[in-house]
């Protein structure tokens, strides 16, 4: 059992979601504004936040920075009626582990945060001695950080996971098959351009260029592959 918060405006929504939940035996809290969000997540031990971006006060990509700012490192799935890939990647670098847009498949979202909840337990005894140079910057995979002279910035959960499997295999292409299997699990199917949206913001986190990457490289019609 995780407890759970979620911070939507729509009382319908929200309300079909926290049945689901319980009836998943998840514990629920519901906020109908980011600020009453942000007082519930930080007042109580919370596993997993559900986030809509379109939020009557503050919305939820300033949610999910302050709370990544604030040192938070339970999985954050937003879930949005913007499907734009650049608010998908604007979520990613602000340290989201994944995004769901809206109307959805209520099973997959279930699929999905039992996935982020299961993989986030096993988070630390995987990732335990993970500390590497990328360049000129550091990635902490405990505390899921990038680390540089300008200073630290948040990694997301599957970000994460992505540089942890591509520096098990520093030089050699993954395929992308391969990431979403181990990431995602054969029980979910993410969106076709999953992993891509990932590397694109982690590009943007690592690489001094992100347009014309040093460091995560495209296999073409294979995958990715870590050069350091």
């Amino acid at each position: 059992m995780a407890h759970i918060v979620i911070i939507e405006d729509e009382p319908e929504l929200a309300q079909g979601l926290c049945d689901n939940l319980e009836f998943e035996n998840h514990s629920v809290c519901h906020a109908l504004t980011g600020e009453e969000g942000l007082a519930l997540v930080t007042s109580q031990a919370t596993d997993l936040v559900l986030l809509d971006i379109m939020l009557p006060d503050i919305n939820g990509f300033e949610v999910c920075r302050r709370l990544r700012e604030a040192g938070y490192t339970m999985p954050i799935v937003i879930l949005s009626a913007r499907g734009q890939e650049l608010d998908k990647v604007r979520g990613l670098e602000l340290g989201a582990d994944d995004y769901v847009t809206k109307p959805f498949s209520l099973r997959e979202l279930l699929a999905r945060i039992d996935a982020a909840l299961r993989r986030a337990g096993q988070a630390p005894a995987a990732t335990a001695r993970a500390r590497f140079p990328v360049g000129a910057r550091q990635v902490d995979l405990v505390r899921q950080k990038v680390i540089s002279s300008a200073g630290e910035v948040p990694l997301g959960y599957y970000e994460s996971e992505i540089l942890r499997i591509l520096h098990e295999h520093v030089g050699r292409a993954v395929p992308r098959t391969e990431l979403l299997e181990r990431i995602w699990g054969t029980g979910v199917f993410p969106a076709d351009r999953t992993v891509d949206n990932h590397i694109v913001s982690l590009r943007r986190k690592l690489e001094p260029d992100p347009k014309k990457p040093k460091y995560i490289l495209t296999a073409h019609a294979v995958g990715y592959k870590l050069v350091l």
